[in-house]
């Protein structure tokens, strides 16, 4: 098998397995590829707080270096606030080694261009020609850069844009008790910084250990939190919040120890936006109609796109979108901070309508219409894919069908998604309806023919 087979590649970068797909010399040239591909220039590498973290940033770094760059450091750090000190900087590119939300065994490089966006599919087809070919640059002595640290200032360059676009004073004012579960993860030191000490909240954190392991699966579902759930009903906080590894995804909890659906927490955000400015909104296929619902109530809008950050964002900006995201992973994308998931944007955006409401965020989420969602996975067979979506059309002939992102069946009532997952071999089937009888009846008819 080729090096390049034995990684997954897509829309965010490339991720694998350490030791069995991901190893220091594939790193090390794919960062030469990527180095030859922006050109001489700095390019920010930054990472998560995995075990596996340092010894790729050492290889990473080598090929850059090899490739003619001048490599700016900025330690651990969450992949939103490299990408905004990316932009800021007005670096070559960017890399975050980053396997996000996969397990702690996992790691990968995500790739950034100079305004701090994921590699579209043009860029990435043209770099991984060039991977594939070899071709890379070979520095000379005299033209092998240096290696600079900038850890300081990312975090104060990213808390800068978000507070643009909220009443920082008025959420200082409320004093909120807040819960945190950072997962001791690259956000754990900057996220209690930015609430305690930047939103002048009562914070009561756990997991923000970043020298720790992940205490529990990384992506911050609803069923992997009864810690917080625990700290929320221990300190009576009045908001919860939980990240991922890399500090893009966000869960939320309500006053109650209740954690909010991701979907729920998207849309919140998307009417926090829509209140302060009308506009398009884009999500991805899998993400709930209640954000239709949300943007319909401000008369705006809604675009969707093919899972994964890169597509969503793609469309964003050619709908010229106020505000996106992906509300199944809890990713909350506003384009006046950045164009990339921001857990930082999702905790100002609602503790300001909190305190601007005086709602609690039970109350908040209270005023969303109510659907019932349901998502699994199964294991990846090559070519099953095609006939599971044969299947399904057969299985409900008069459905609207998108097949933009494997295949979605649309009816007045609910929906089903099934796609090839970007980020590991596995297949993901979603579904959603306005009731528990329909989502059942949906997704058991649609696991049926799996």
């Amino acid at each position: 098998m080729s090096r390049v087979h034995q990684l997954k590649i897509s829309v965010s970068g490339i991720r694998g397995v350490i030791g069995d797909f991901l190893t220091p010399n594939l790193a090390c040239a794919f960062a030469q590829a990527f180095g030859t591909y922006v050109g001489p220039g700095p390019v920010v590498v930054g990472r998560d707080t995995r075990s596996s973290g340092e010894m790729l940033e050492h290889a990473v770094t080598c090929g850059l270096l090899a490739a003619g760059c001048e490599v700016v450091k900025v330690g651990i750090a969450p992949t939103p606030t490299i990408q905004v000190y990316v932009s800021e900087i007005r670096a070559r590119g960017g890399i975050a080694i980053t396997a996000s939300h996969n397990p702690p065994e996992y790691n990968a490089l995500k790739l950034f261009n100079r305004e701090g966006l994921f590699f579209n599919h043009y860029e990435r087809t043209e770099l991984l020609d060039l991977y594939h070919q070899s071709e890379f640059r070979q520095a000379t002595n005299n033209e092998i850069r240096r290696v600079v640290t900038d850890y300081d200032s990312p975090p104060q360059r990213h808390f800068k844009r978000v507070l643009a676009h909220v009443d920082a004073e008025r959420i200082r004012k409320r004093n909120f008790r807040v819960a945190l579960d950072g997962v001791n993860g690259a956000g754990s030191v900057m996220s209690t910084h930015f609430l305690s000490e930047v939103l002048g909240c009562e914070l009561h954190a756990i997991s923000v250990d970043p020298t720790q392991p992940f205490p529990r699966e990384a992506e911050p579902k609803p069923e992997v939190l009864d810690d917080l759930r625990s700290l929320i009903r221990e300190t009576k906080a009045e908001a919860a919040f939980a990240q991922d590894p890399d500090g893009d995804r966000l869960a939320v909890g309500d006053e109650t120890g209740h954690i909010l659906d991701n979907d729920d927490v998207l849309a919140l955000a998307v009417d926090c936006a829509l209140h302060r400015r009308k506009g398009p909104v884009v999500v991805n296929l899998t993400t709930s109609s209640v954000i239709d619902d949300v943007a319909a109530r401000h008369g705006c809008p809604v675009f969707r796109a093919p899972v994964g950050e890169a597509n969503v964002v793609e469309r964003m900006r050619l709908a010229g979108a106020v505000i996106g995201g992906e509300g199944s992973n809890g990713g909350i994308i506003f384009p006046a901070v950045q164009y990339c998931r921001d857990s930082y944007m999702g905790m100002a955006f609602l503790l300001d309508r909190m305190a601007e409401t005086g709602q609690t965020m039970s109350e908040l989420a209270a005023g969303l219409p109510r659907y019932y969602r349901r998502m699994g996975k199964m294991a990846y067979e090559h070519g099953r894919l095609g006939s599971m979506m044969q299947a399904l059309e057969s299985l409900f002939p008069g459905a609207r069908i998108d097949r933009n992102d494997g295949l979605k069946l649309m009816f007045a009532d609910g929906w089903i998604h099934v796609r090839s997952s970007n980020t590991e071999p596995i297949l993901r089937l979603a579904a959603e309806a306005r009731t528990e009888d329909r989502l059942e009846e949906l997704y058991s008819r649609a696991l049926s023919v799996s």
